[in-house]
């Protein structure tokens, strides 16, 4: 993403996502009936405009350059299929979609920024599982491992990615790190703090740029930090068990992981302007002090839209300015390299329309997206997507880190109920980082989770 996240610029705005989300089986769960389009047979939503009248409805959230590049991105298709695809942008996507569905007015296809609004129509059989339209093998061969399984809802899968956004990135400024000579490759969480981190504070640099501040959804950054810890420390199935409340908010590994981001966000040897420092800087002027010369500070852990905030002298010359590496795995955890993510899920929603399949299968294949590739600020989620449309090597590199990762998992916070996700977790994160104990905001934050 190359602007704010979608949960800062609608604080609240974030759907409940089911409990039921990750606990089916992880294959095709129609692998029987063959691995082309319509393997579900069975299970057509019809909403949406007029069936085979060659116009397809798309609303989404993104608007301004996004939107441009999001429809040049479409333009060659159009041209060749004859099919003429009208894209709507909405801010408040999440309450427009409720409502247009709600009183049958629903788009073709809609794309989702969090998970939790296609499951919730997954639940009420308003939406299409993708078995039954698209290469579900093709598909799952070509996507980075486990990102459709942040659609999935009882076993089956009713949304594709057609936007990645990659988290796990580590940002460093690059002329005053290559002159320390710190090392550019940790190859654990423990190994960043101990020859790198360590390091920098020794030469009188603070070593962590952190900023959670962003008005009403101050914290989500903080929630950030703690699902990268879960990912990292505990494994894929325990995070999936902790984002659908298989296992309680409070579970002691949970308030471990809290105990361990404590150690980047709450140190005032660690983390430039402590406590105070973290809360009172804007998340998006996190990075800036690391330009100044000399740094104030040196590493940032942010996702690929950090650069939208970077001083505009280093956007022009990101390679030449920032240096990266990947938020590495942690010693005596999960051996393989996680990767947490986010990114736009397509759904459809009329499921007896020809045309409507054929953008869904465009949209989610990884020949689209090159002009919004070139244009910056899109990743596709496709590992066999053409790096070479990326405008800059920094870009080729985050992508080259999604692309060896050994799973993705879609942000937590997206994924868990809005009462908790864009809630408690935030509110009680704020509190935790002005002293309140792990122990003490897990329990208020498993207090809270809905009962149903």
């Amino acid at each position: 993403m190359t602007r704010m996240p979608r949960r800062a610029l609608m604080a609240g705005g974030a759907v409940v996502a089911t409990a039921a989300l990750l606990s089916g089986c992880l294959q095709n769960p129609n692998a029987g009936s063959g691995s082309g389009g319509g393997g579900g047979g069975n299970a057509f939503v019809d909403g949406g405009t007029a069936d085979g009248d060659k116009v397809v409805t798309i609303l989404g959230a993104f608007g301004g350059d996004e939107e441009k590049n999001f429809n040049a991105s479409l333009a060659e298709f159009e041209k060749s299929s004859g099919i003429d695809v009208q894209y709507t942008s909405d801010q408040d996507f999440t309450t427009t979609i409720k409502q247009k569905v709600g009183s049958g007015d629903s788009p073709d296809i809609g794309l989702f920024p969090q998970p939790g609004g296609l499951l919730e129509f997954a639940a009420q059989n308003k939406i299409q599982p993708i078995d039954s339209y698209l290469d579900y093998d093709k598909l799952q061969g070509t996507l980075l491992p486990g990102f459709l399984d942040a659609g999935r809802y009882k076993g089956r899968v009713y949304g594709a990615p057609m936007r990645n956004a990659v988290k796990s990135i580590v940002w460093y400024p690059k002329a005053a790190y290559d002159k320390a000579g710190y090392e550019k490759e940790p190859s654990s969480i423990q190994d960043l703090q101990k020859n790198v981190a360590d390091k920098i504070e020794a030469s009188g640099t603070t070593p962590w740029c952190i900023g959670w501040e962003s008005d009403q959804a101050t914290g989500w950054v903080g929630t950030d930090w703690v699902e990268e810890l879960v990912l990292r420390m505990w494994g894929p199935s325990v995070y999936d068990d902790w984002t659908s409340h298989r296992i309680p908010f409070n579970d002691e590994r949970i308030v471990k992981s809290l105990d361990e981001a404590a150690k980047f966000n709450k140190d005032p040897k660690m983390v430039l302007g402590g406590t105070k420092g973290v809360l009172n800087t804007a998340f998006g002027d996190a990075m800036t002090p690391a330009f100044q010369n000399p740094p104030k500070c040196m590493l940032h852990r942010q996702g690929n839209f950090a650069t939208t905030f970077y001083p505009k002298n280093v956007q022009a010359d990101l390679d030449g300015t920032v240096g990266i590496f990947v938020f590495p795995k942690f010693e005596g955890g999960y051996d393989g390299q996680a990767i947490l993510g986010g990114g736009d899920l397509a759904g459809l929603f009329n499921g007896n329309d020809e045309d409507s399949k054929k953008v869904m299968e465009f949209l989610t294949s990884d020949k689209f997206g090159g002009p919004w590739a070139k244009a910056g600020g899109w990743l596709s989620p496709h590992k066999t997507f053409d790096v070479s449309n990326y405008p800059n090597q920094t870009t080729k590199d985050i992508a080259d880190i999604a692309n060896k990762a050994s799973v993705l998992r879609f942000d937590g916070s997206d994924l868990m109920p809005k009462a908790v996700g864009s809630g408690t977790f935030w509110t009680e994160m704020v509190k935790w980082e002005n002293g309140q104990s792990s122990q003490q905001t897990a329990d208020n934050i498993e207090a809270s989770w809905p009962k149903s």
